[in-house]
């Protein structure tokens, strides 16, 4: 059985070499802050014909934590939800079902929060 290390050989037809791709990708990050590692994946593979950067042998995150520009996509999602429950709550004051779904997902955040605190030390 191959090794899954090996299994992922650079195409024939893709012309990028490694340095390119991290160009691009450090081009694309800086040009909207608001993407994660996720979108950037998704605006390589459609603009670029990238399909994957495991092919290069790193992964996007890698190359955006050397420039201190990754955020992690957990947190930042949960933070937008926050943020738009809590818009809701300011506008519909009964609704109490809201209220219960963003002290929950305020509990999930805090969570995160000290799950990835712990993770770096």
């Amino acid at each position: 059985m191959a090794n899954s290390k090996n299994a992922m050989k650079k195409p024939v037809w893709l012309k990028y070499t490694e340095e390119e791709v991290k160009e691009i990708i450090l081009k694309i990050a800086e040009k909207d802050p608001s993407l994660t590692a996720e979108k950037i994946g998704l605006i390589l593979r459609d603009n670029y014909g990238i399909p994957q950067t495991k092919i290069y042998g790193f992964k996007m995150s890698q190359v955006l934590k050397q420039k201190k520009i990754y955020t992690n996509p957990d947190l930042k999602n949960l933070k937008s939800k926050v943020s738009t429950l809590l818009k809701h709550i300011y506008k519909n004051k009964q609704d109490k079902k809201t209220g219960r779904s963003f002290i929950i997902t305020k509990a999930k955040l805090k969570i995160a929060e000290d799950y990835h605190a712990r993770k770096q030390k």
